[in-house]
């Protein structure tokens, strides 16, 4: 049988060799967390164990895959990355694990992928035992012209909280050549494809229930599709046992709370540019023009947990999360 996680053994190399190589490493911490530089960008792990890897390029954009959870489950589905997992879904190709990509700007579907986002350096990537950060500059490449769209500097650090493991995700979209035109729609922006088994259509086996989505406001499953909100949890079945995900997003988020793109299919995603998709009796248009070096500033933190939305103190988690000075 071919391992799950086969292609990134080119990825990471021997796991082993991994484990004892980073001198960032904190003997004495109860979650150790290391990283390790890769041809394909960056490995993190907890206690020597594989908790994610940050990817420069995955067919024309950035990605973090995979991405285990606490009790060393995969959280995010993994195709297409790969095919190796047997029943998962194999629709949305363009749907790579955790990924931060918005559809028609200036013309150019970088959500669909015709579109590419190039990766251009690694500004900083430390690790103090604690938690590891990664801080990358990207161009977003016109796909007629080839030249810069607008380019991002992204954030993304690792770490645990409270038995679960977390990924801060910040992200500064620049307009650095020219006018950049954001348009409406739902097709972004920053999101997550969960495991097939975990999606709220499917079921992990007799009598094995299937997933449930939930917001802050307890709105449930297609309920909270398109609506604003504070955090929204996904959680369901993977391999036998509940686990889950939820994504805050920040006060200081552009359009806090955001709208949800999130569906009962898989797909997780956070997009506060799709208004008239998501409230057309608002009549309002959210695109958003951005001048020449002017900026937007969006702000995400996943926590990957056990269990249900009730087996964790969401509202506390999220309370702490919202005071951090962003």
């Amino acid at each position: 049988m071919k391992s799950r996680f086969l292609p990134i053994v080119f990825f990471t190399g021997v796991i082993a060799l991994l484990i004892g190589a980073c001198p960032c490493v904190a003997d004495d911490a109860e979650n150790r967390v290391s990283m390790k530089e890769t041809p394909y960008g960056y490995e993190i792990a907890i206690n020597g164990k594989l908790f994610a890897g940050y990817r420069k390029d995955f067919n024309g954009t950035p990605i973090i895959w995979p991405v285990i959870g606490p009790n060393e489950k995969p959280m995010t589905r993994a195709y297409p990355m790969s095919d190796d997992v047997p029943g998962e879904k194999t629709d949305h190709p363009h749907h790579r694990s955790i990924w931060f990509t918005h559809d028609d700007i200036n013309g150019n579907k970088f959500w669909g992928g015709s579109s590419a986002i190039e990766h251009q350096e690694f500004l900083k990537s430390e690790c103090d035992g604690e938690a590891a950060t990664i801080v990358t500059k990207n161009n977003w490449i016109d796909k007629t012209t080839k030249n810069t769209v607008c380019s991002d500097i992204r954030s993304v650090t690792f770490g645990t909280i409270d038995g679960s493991r977390y990924i801060d995700f910040d992200v500064v979209l620049t307009a650095e050549q020219g006018e950049v035109n954001i348009s409406d729609t739902k097709e972004g922006t920053f999101a997550i494809r969960v495991p097939t088994s975990m999606d709220v259509d499917s079921s992990d086996g007799n009598p094995t229930p299937s997933g449930t989505i939930i917001n802050s406001e307890g709105l449930k499953d297609s309920k909270a599709w398109g609506k604003r909100s504070m955090w929204v949890d996904y959680s369901g079945p993977v391999e036998g046992e509940m686990a889950g995900i939820t994504i805050f997003n920040h006060p200081a988020s552009f359009r806090y709370p955001t709208w949800w793109h999130v569906r009962t299919y898989g797909l997780f995603a956070a997009n506060p540019f799709g208004i008239k998709d998501f409230e057309p009796d608002l009549k309002t248009d959210g695109t958003v023009v951005l001048k020449k070096g002017e900026s937007l500033k969006f702000y995400y933190r996943v926590i990957l947990h056990t269990g249900d939305a009730n087996s964790l103190d969401l509202g506390k988690l999220y309370k702490d999360y919202a005071e951090l000075k962003k």
